[in-house]
């Protein structure tokens, strides 16, 4: 078996299994695990234009990865316009940028301020730096090798959909260059990681307040005479 064909072919369903059994089991025997556990009260600032930065630019680069998967015919047909291409590539560019200084300003926050950093585990510190890595591999391969998202429906769609499908076809992947090989087993090791950490609060949707009984609150308070 190649190295190519364990990490590619072999590893992504280790990473999926681990993402849905501990994920289910944490939520399910271990509910109180499942928290964010915001460090905000411990440093502000740092932590609002960090956070901020990370989260909305890898949400949105994540819509347009999930774009391409579900939709690559339009995202073709988008690209057919010159222009087009070009802004589309300068928005996932600016993005990745900001995704990856938002991650350096709160890895270097749990490092540098020492509250937060009594407060953080070594899982906290792997997943900002398997984030960092993410976002710094990606904008190398947007720098390098440019109109990903061109190329990304021809060669990754049909790599993810064969996973996904129980087909794994790691050839399609075998070709591609360093950094980009890199960002693709990275995302796979994050998803392993994931269950493991307070990232795993993400998937929790309080529906059950939707169907609960009604709570009064009322508020006692004595009187100052």
């Amino acid at each position: 078996m190649s190295w190519n064909t364990l990490l590619f072919g072999v590893f992504p369903y280790i990473a999926l299994t681990l993402a849905v059994a501990v994920t289910a089991y944490r939520m399910v025997y271990r509910p109180f695990s499942v928290s964010a556990q915001s460090s905000q009260l411990l440093e502000q600032k740092r932590l609002f234009f960090g956070s901020t930065a990370m989260h909305w630019g890898l949400v949105i680069v994540l819509l347009g990865h999930l774009l391409a998967l579900l939709l690559p015919k339009g995202l073709l047909l988008w690209n057919a316009v010159p222009l087009r291409l070009y802004l589309l590539e300068i928005t996932g560019l600016g993005l990745g940028l900001w995704a990856l200084v938002g991650t350096y300003v709160l890895l270097t926050r749990r490092i540098a301020v020492a509250r937060v950093r009594a407060a953080s585990t070594a899982m906290d510190y792997l997943v900002l730096v398997l984030v960092f890595l993410s976002a710094l591999t990606g904008v190398l391969t947007a720098l390098l090798y440019r109109y990903g998202s061109y190329w990304f429906p021809a060669v990754m769609t049909p790599y993810l959909w064969s996973v996904f499908t129980l087909q794994p076809r790691p050839e399609l992947v075998l070709d591609l260059p360093f950094w980009t090989k890199l960002h693709v087993f990275n995302f796979w090791l994050l998803l392993a990681v994931f269950p493991f950490s307070r990232l795993v609060h993400i998937v929790t949707v309080p529906l059950g307040y939707l169907v609960r009984p009604w709570q009064i609150v009322i508020w006692v308070r004595k009187l100052a005479r």
